[in-house]
């Protein structure tokens, strides 16, 4: 069975979570929900962005929904957040593209959850590697996170 970093560090913290695996050169996160065989609405993925003032924040949407740029800015306080470009993910992260976490990065970011995720028992996260999704509780996920959830994305 695949334990990746992230999954460690959740069961470190006494959070459960249930590894997926599914074909790696998938990156398209509505693909990876139809191959899990799981509703749209309950996988995730992780956007990492900046703020005008330079702060890095972590954004969790529903993989077939877009970042609203505009909330994310007002759910950090911040009047403005961008996506980072992609070559600059990893060196920030840790992680590459198409498996990037909200647990584990080399370091903490300011992270919130969009206010769907609370609907469902069990939701779908990245475990930190590309063919791997990790099934956890959004409550728990979100206080290891240290984060909120609120209104980020717009519908499909």
């Amino acid at each position: 069975m695949i334990k990746t970093n992230a999954m460690r560090l959740l069961g470190g913290n006494m959070t459960e979570c249930t590894p997926h695996e599914y074909d790696a050169d998938i990156t398209d996160g509505c693909a990876v929900a139809d191959m899990l065989g799981e509703p749209r609405e309950r996988v995730f993925k992780t956007l990492v962005t900046v703020s005008g003032n330079g702060e890095h924040l972590v954004f969790v949407v529903p993989v077939c929904r877009e970042l609203d740029l505009k909330a994310a800015a007002r759910a950090a306080g911040v009047k403005s957040v961008a996506m980072i470009k992609q070559k600059e993910l990893e060196p920030l992260t840790g992680y590459v593209h198409g498996g990037c976490s909200p647990v584990g990065m080399k370091k903490r970011f300011r992270t919130f959850f969009d206010e769907s995720a609370p609907a469902f028992d069990t939701i779908f996260v990245s475990a930190g590697r590309r063919g791997v999704q990790m099934e956890v509780s959004p409550a728990a996920l979100a206080a290891y996170c240290g984060a909120s959830f609120v209104p980020l994305s717009s519908k499909e």
